[in-house]
């Protein structure tokens, strides 16, 4: 992901789609659509845990399709 730093902070900022994990409640799945990346059009999935007092990001990943769960 080094280089998309902005692609992360945009999809945090401006989601098409969030998701509560399935496997986790304190986490939220953040999707943005990209067209035209050097590996196709893909989504990009921001993995945030939040806590009582903060929330950070866990990873961050292309993907081709939203991931399941609670569409928030």
């Amino acid at each position: 992901m080094r280089g998309q730093e902005d692609k992360i902070g945009e999809t945090l900022t401006y989601p098409d789609a969030i998701v509560q994990s399935p496997a986790d409640s304190s986490v939220r799945l953040f999707h943005r659509f990209y067209r035209e990346l050097t590996i196709g059009d893909k989504h990009l999935c921001v993995v945030v845990k939040y806590m009582e007092d903060r929330a950070f990001v866990v990873t961050a990943f292309f993907t081709d399709k939203v991931k399941r769960g609670a569409v928030l």
